[in-house]
């Protein structure tokens, strides 16, 4: 899995490239596009029912599953990317916020720069979880203490409706990857399991609605949301983030978590 796990990596690095004002989504989708054909792979979104894209591209209020468009992007939208990859029968996932760069009033930049670093830093805190978890629910524990202690005064709302998951042989596997602390310890951690670990995270109330669309996932109360996801590896030696270049070392550092690459 580390291959599909690159090129889904390399993917979204040619799309972050590209965020600019005036950019579209669709235009964003087109990179992806491509990085996913010229790597020999292909995109395991369009492998789901319905869908036609190769990112989901979720703008403001639209936390995930937002579709590629002709609107443009405008300075201090935050922006979240997912995309995957399949490689030889296997998958990779993964997904990252920016706030589009340009002149935006600071007290609009602000609060969604944020956002987004809490639930990148809830992201790791959960992928450390894991390298020392006995049971799965240790790494929502873990995801949901993080934003805990370090959202605003108020807090944030994570989605509770939408969870990480298995991957593996398909981009959606068993088991749920809960963003969140839940009574039931969940599936034994050991080697061999593969997980997609994603908190989505809202600066107002969790509550969220359906667009039209039947895609995009939208918060009822107009507040922006922010998701991250990384695919993680469990194996004999410790665990590797294959969707990060570095098997996601220097993000784990401040963890005190040293990942370990898969032996060949």
């Amino acid at each position: 899995m580390v291959e599909p796990g690159l090129i889904t990596a390399a993917a979204l690095d040619a799309v972050r490239a590209l965020i600019a004002p005036g950019v579209t989504t669709l235009e964003l989708d087109e990179a992806a596009a491509r990085v996913i054909a010229e790597r020999g792979a292909e995109s395991n979104f369009q492998m789901v029912r319905g869908y036609r894209h190769t990112i989901c591209a979720s703008v403001n209020e639209q936390v995930v599953h937002g579709i590629p468009s002709e609107r443009p992007l405008r300075a201090g939208d935050i922006l979240s990317i997912d995309a995957g990859a399949q490689f030889r029968g296997w998958n990779g996932d993964s997904a990252f916020t920016v706030i589009v760069p340009g002149d935006a009033p600071e007290d609009v930049v602000a609060p969604r720069r944020r956002l987004s670093e809490v639930t990148e830093g809830s992201l790791w805190a959960g992928i450390a979880a894991l390298s020392r978890a006995s049971h799965l629910a240790e790494v929502g524990a873990a995801i949901e203490a993080y934003i805990d202690d370090n959202a605003p005064e108020g807090g944030y709302g994570i989605l509770r409706d939408y969870v990480g998951h298995g991957i593996g042989r398909k981009m959606h596997e068993s088991p749920s990857v809960f963003n969140y602390a839940v009574a039931d310890k969940g599936p034994e951690v050991r080697p061999g399991l593969a997980v997609a670990i994603e908190p989505m995270v809202v600066i107002g109330d969790q509550a969220t609605e359906v667009e039209d669309d039947g895609w995009t996932v939208s918060t009822i109360d107009g507040t922006a949301g922010s998701h991250w996801e990384h695919s993680v590896a469990v194996h004999d030696g410790g665990i590797w983030v294959l969707t990060a270049p570095d098997g996601g070392a220097e993000k784990l550092a401040p963890f005190g978590v040293v990942p370990k690459e898969i032996d060949s």
